[in-house]
């Protein structure tokens, strides 16, 4: 009976991902937000909601735009009123507002408006009937220009997967890159936490991320998910 290779224990090793304009991969899914976020200051409104699913690349273009407005992020909408009200006009940014004190969120609006301020928010999701509950709110929100990051298709997944894989220094053959972007979930969230996988296993088995070595790793994901 043939002995399983020892395993590995891989350390958990920081990842800092690549957040520059030349990292960004532009597609038919991220295309228009791309050229509305990136045409500033010719907004069509001072405030812009960028809205996407998880991973689908809202902080690195948060970041790209951050770095050409020279804006400012700030932790929560409460240090980017007072920041906006007490400080300076700078341009500023806000992650994930959609999971966020919304009376808060209501006050920074109106503080961007006061001072005419550039602000990018960026969401999960845009207004709906779940979110958010404050009707002023949810009138203020639904008047903003959006920029939607929408799903990627077949190349672009291949595209990222390639990138990210190159970032952790994974050499894959083409083949197996294409066999992992036919068989994973069609969202740039769900392609990182694959990278992250093969990472650790490949690390663990101390081999090379093989079509073998994929096959399992996304099986294993998939049985996780059920």
């Amino acid at each position: 009976m043939a002995r399983e290779a020892p395993r590995q224990i891989p350390l958990a090793l920081p990842h800092e991902p690549r957040l520059g304009a030349d990292d960004y991969l532009v597609g038919s899914a991220n295309e228009a937000a791309h050229a509305l976020v990136t045409g500033w200051p010719a907004w069509p409104d001072k405030v812009l909601l960028l809205v996407g699913d998880e991973g689908a690349g809202k902080t690195h273009l948060a970041s790209m735009w951050a770095e050409q407005a020279s804006a400012v992020e700030a932790t929560d909408p409460e240090e980017a009123a007072r920041r906006i009200l007490e400080e300076s006009i700078a341009p500023t940014f806000v992650e994930d507002v959609d999971s966020v004190d919304e009376t808060g969120l209501f006050h920074l609006l109106n503080a961007a408006r006061e001072r005419n301020a550039y602000l990018l928010l960026t969401a999960r999701m845009g207004p709906s009937l779940l979110w958010p509950t404050l009707p002023d709110l949810a009138s203020r929100l639904r008047a903003l220009p959006q920029a939607r990051l929408e799903p990627p298709e077949e190349a672009m997944v291949q595209a990222v997967l390639v990138k990210l894989l190159d970032e952790r220094q994974l050499r894959v053959d083409a083949d197996v890159v294409a066999f992992i972007a036919r068989r994973c979930d069609r969202s740039l969230g769900s392609v990182r936490r694959v990278v992250d996988a093969l990472d650790h296993e490949s690390l663990a088995r101390g081999r090379a991320v093989g079509r073998g070595l994929a096959g399992d790793v996304l099986a294993r994901l998939l049985d996780e998910e059920d």
